[in-house]
């Protein structure tokens, strides 16, 4: 069908549906949404929290007492069964439907004309006859029918599984059969593909199941969830641990009646420490600790797209950024033009205000009709997509760029698209150029969009004098000068190019940091088919505009804390080389080693402070090997000119070195490496569909210290997780022992199996969860990355657990004991019970860190372990005195000096682990595990303190010996050669490469 047809067929107009009309189509038609991902079920959530090994234990004996009819022991089980998978539920019902909530933060969003005027809507809220607008790094938002096309293509691997993009047009396809695959359907788009090139415009003709894209969703079976690599390690190790669990428990019931206990009461005993050894809590406590991180990740604007991405984080070694908005403030403003006949100038005034004037030697200029200046401003406002408005223009109607009567500054300014556009309107409007006059002087008659492969964008227009048609240029200088044979003179007429001259003033622009645009134009019929063709030629030069894009004061700070953590930041961006060089300069990259953070003077933008960084292209990494190109990432942070398959490569190679990288982008250009990345992190505001298709995380602020802040909480969440896990094994493993030696002793037993499974519920069942609410700490920011291959327990913390499971166990033994000789054996088995829950008490506040102190941690840090803590007190204490607890678990209240005994042994407990943890440092007990250069003297400084520690100190003045007496051999060496010259003066072979 021709496109007035198809318009007509659905009752809508090119303008768009009108408000009543909306109303109407959307009751009728209902919300443009597939439907493919299922709601968190409470019903299966709560089944999955009774489908773990160590719950199968609890259930096992659970019916072995009701058939043997031990009441007590039957009920206590149960009461721990309910506990464990209520604390599941809980925990894991909220994590599942907070991921839920936080994806509808990156739901797609749709730009449509409705009544005349564009709007950006969620994409739900579109209707069959709605008027799409589509461009480069969108998604069709509906099934389109295509009403104009410039240059469009589109990504169509969804529905096609061909990854070449599909050119479209606006065309009627006559021939047209009436099954037409969709790879054949020319004029359409179809809900969920990309539009990688160009842009166009489209009517909705289905939306939601009734789009192709929904026709497949329909028949597509809802896929389980994946398990997270964190996931799947938990789980092994949990199974590990069970099956450990049941032959020390199976060989405590031997031991037991081959010294002549019951078979009974040694059934009981070996099932009860089996289910208090083993970690039950642990599931919880990873679901809980992750949880947790994306809430935390959201408050500081990073949205968790797939939950394995909180581990990820945690992991990261590497992360390959994008600059605009990311590092810098994409808050562009034209500082210099140069124009073509060799003046330069400054633009002067506020960077979003069109009160400001351009300047030249510090006195105002004028930009007169035909010269240089006019044509660098005319192409710069009217080869534009952005729009700018002011208040009242949108209050009063008025045309974009319109004069308004009241000054510019009274007004607030509106922009809508590319910074870089908006910054090009602002410096023509400075120059009292108005776009709304310039539109109507140069009408509009075709254009070609950038593309990224292109590297520039023209429009076409007519000429007031009728003289053919004007083609006006922007994009990179050394595209726009490859297509230049001529420059514009100061007096409006053409001359030869100087090519050599004004690649020197953009490089001298790049040096400042500043992103450059060349402009040029074309006349005749003849330049305008030229510029539509893959090799335009014959253009005249006419200027250049640099444009300034402040970095952000917190990214500076973000890319110094990376480098305390252990952390490699590279940049990756389409500028120049020397532009991306001084910009990196800004932002800290390239200052050396881990714990060299920016002064103040870089905080500043001190720019002379520092050399800039080595900075290489693109083109270099396509012409180098894979070997090379580890050589160049060695010694360069900085990519300029970067296309695509670039960005992918360096992402490639990072990862084939044993790097964990995450990659920052918004473009349809970045989301191959996003995809490639072991981590994925789109920007939220100026990102595409695409993009965060693609990705693991949405940035929903688009700056770098939100990437940072959430790898502190990633590596948060992975250190409560391992804490959590820490606690459990070390408090099973005493459990184990108490109940061993007491049967290898020939004691009574310290425990009834009722007693160790109270342990388990008022101390392990409420602390290991409450672990996962820890915030993070400095120490923890500061260490380097954890190794890819190292476990849930790495070896410092296995040795820890060894030596806190034997002590924990030898106070309740030493306390069951003493009071065993002196009022026997009824209440030694509550004194011993008492003390392990006060060991276990105090020990939780060990698991806060893996080696601060507990002396720096704040008891107010984490208010849930606090609380938790003096609930379970309460919770036992109460059990002492009440009558049912008494009968039901043989409990009696104790003597005041029990308890001192009691709290004083516990106390130990705080004292062994200072001591581990000073005297066997967890990076000197990795060090056999950890890869050479992970381990930094910088991840011991400042644990929980400002300042520079003493070890610190005495390495930088040993690097500066070191570099001293390299910098000395090497002046003896310059000064021998010279004197070798000196007396040779006959001959003077070529200098040595490398030498001074």
């Amino acid at each position: 069908m021709a496109s007035d047809e198809v318009l007509d067929s659905l009752d809508a107009k090119r303008e768009g549906l009108g408000p009543e009309e909306c109303r109407t189509r959307a009751d009728e038609h209902g919300p443009n949404t597939i439907k493919t991902e299922q709601k968190v079920s409470p019903w299966k959530v709560l089944l999955d929290q009774f489908t773990s090994p160590m719950v199968y234990v609890l259930l096992g004996a659970l019916v072995v007492t009701l058939s043997i009819q031990s009441w007590a022991d039957a009920i206590v089980i149960g009461l721990v069964l309910v506990v464990n998978a209520t604390i599941g539920f809980i925990q894991e019902y909220r994590a599942q439907s907070a991921v839920q909530s936080l994806m509808e933060m990156v739901s797609p969003k749709a730009r449509v004309r409705r009544g005349g005027e564009e709007k950006q809507l969620p994409a739900e809220q579109l209707a069959p006859g709605d008027i799409v607008l589509l461009d480069q790094g969108e998604m069709a938002p509906a099934d389109l029918r295509l009403l104009d096309c410039k240059a469009l293509q589109v990504n169509e691997a969804a529905l096609t599984g061909e990854s070449v993009p599909s050119s479209k047009t606006a065309d009627a396809m006559e021939d047209a059969g009436e099954d037409l695959p969709p790879a054949d359907q020319r004029n359409m788009a179809f809900m969920g593909t990309a539009v990688t090139a160009g842009r166009g415009e489209g009517v909705v003709v289905a939306i939601g199941r009734q789009t192709q894209l929904g026709r497949i969703a329909e028949d597509i079976r809802a896929a389980g969830q994946v398990e997270t690599p964190l996931q799947k390690r938990m789980s092994r190790l949990a199974t590990w641990i069970a099956v450990a669990i049941l032959i020390i428990a199976a060989l405590a019931f031997g031991v037991g009646l081959w010294m002549g206990e019951s078979v009974e009461q040694m059934f009981l005993l070996a099932v009860s420490l089996a289910v208090a050894a083993i970690p039950a809590g642990l599931p919880v406590v990873m679901t809980v600790a992750l949880a947790i991180g994306v809430h935390r990740m959201a408050r500081r604007n990073a949205v968790i797209r797939h939950l394995p991405a909180v581990e990820t984080l945690g992991s990261t070694t590497a992360i390959v950024s994008d600059k605009t908005g990311t590092l810098t403030q994409n808050q562009m403003s034209v500082q210099e033009i140069l124009a073509a006949g060799g003046e330069r100038y400054e633009v002067v005034g506020e960077a979003f205000s069109r009160e400001g004037r351009i300047e030249r030697d510090g006195e105002p200029a004028d930009a007169p009709e035909g010269g240089p200046l006019y044509y660098a401003l005319l192409a710069g406002s009217l080869n534009n997509q952005a729009q700018l408005k002011d208040s009242q223009e949108e209050t009063q109607g008025q045309q974009p760029d319109e004069p308004s009567e009241e000054p510019a500054r009274d007004q607030e300014l509106h922009a809508q698209g590319d910074p870089m556009e908006v910054a090009l309107l602002i410096s023509a409007a400075k120059a009292g150029l108005s776009r709304a006059e310039l539109s109507e002087r140069y009408p509009l008659v075709d254009e070609v969009p950038f593309q990224t492969e292109k590297r520039f964008s023209a429009t076409i227009h007519n000429t007031p004098d009728g003289d053919g048609p004007l083609v006006l240029i922007k994009g990179a200088p050394e595209r726009v000068l490859q297509m230049c044979s001529h420059q514009l003179g100061g007096d409006g007429q053409p001359e030869d190019l100087d090519r050599d001259a004004f690649e020197r003033q953009n490089d001298d622009l790049a040096a400042q940091g500043l992103r450059v645009l060349a402009m040029a134009i074309g006349r005749g019929e003849e330049r305008a088919t030229s510029i539509k063709a893959d090799e335009p030629e014959g253009m005249t030069f006419v200027g250049m505009q640099g444009l300034l894009d402040p970095p952000r004061p917190e990214a500076i700070d973000a890319v110094g804390r990376c480098r305390d953590a252990g952390i490699r930041v590279l940049m990756v961006t389409g500028d120049n080389a020397r532009t991306a060089a001084a910009i990196a300069q800004k932002v800290g990259l390239g200052r050396g080693a881990a714990g060299d953070r920016p002064n103040e003077s870089d905080r500043q933008g001190d720019a002379e402070a520092q050399p800039l960084p080595t900075a290489r292209t693109g083109q270099e990494l396509a012409d180098l090997d894979d070997e090379q190109v580890d050589g160049l990432l060695e010694e360069a942070d900085v990519f300029a000119r970067v296309k695509p398959e670039h960005k992918v490569r360096i992402v490639e190679r990072l990862k084939a070195r044993g790097q964990v990288v995450a990659v920052t982008g918004d473009g349809v250009n970045d989301a191959p490496a996003l995809k490639t990345a072991h981590l994925g992190a789109a920007m939220g505001q100026t990102g595409t569909d695409v993009a965060k298709e693609a990705s693991d995380m949405v940035i929903t602020d688009d700056n770098f210290a939100s990437v940072y802040k959430a790898v502190e909480e990633g590596r948060t969440a992975f250190r409560n997780i391992r804490m959590a896990t820490f606690f459990l094994l070390s408090t099973g493993a005493a459990d184990i022992l108490v109940i061993l030696t007491a049967l290898v002793l020939r004691w009574p037993l310290p425990l009834l199996p009722a007693q160790i499974l109270w342990c388990n519920v008022v101390t392990n069942g409420i602390a290991d969860v409450a672990l996962g609410f820890e915030p993070g700490e400095r120490a923890l920011f500061r260490r380097p990355p954890r190794p890819i291959s190292e476990g849930v327990l790495d070896r410092c913390l296995i040795e820890r657990l060894v030596l806190v499971g034997v002590w924990l166990a030898a106070g309740t033994l030493g306390v069951f004991y003493l009071v065993y000789q002196q009022s026997g054996v009824d209440l030694a088995r509550v004194a011993a019970l008492t003390t392990l829950v006060l060991f276990q008490m105090v020990h939780v506040f060990n698991c806060r860190s893996e080696d601060v102190s507990i002396f720096k941690k704040s008891l107010l840090g984490n208010k849930v372990l606090l609380w938790g803590v003096l609930a379970s007190l309460a919770v036992h204490v109460a059990a002492l005195y009440i009558p049912w607890t008494q009968r039901l678990l043989s409990f009696e209240p104790l003597p005041w000096w029990i308890w001192g005994v009691s709290i004083g042994v516990a106390a130990t407990a705080i004292l062994v682990n200072e001591g581990h943890k000073h005297f066997r440092p967890r990076d000197k007990v990795n060090q056999e595990t950890w890869p050479a250069g992970w381990l930094r003297e910088s991840s011991r400084r400042e644990r929980d303190e400002p300042g520079v520690a003493p070890a610190e100190l005495g390495r930088r003045l040993a690097e500066i010996e070191d570099t001293t007496r390299e910098n000395r051999e090497l002046l003896e060496q310059v000064v021998a050669k010279s004197e070798r010259r000196s007396a040779t003066p006959q001959h003077h072979p070529p200098q040595e490469a490398g030498e001074p």
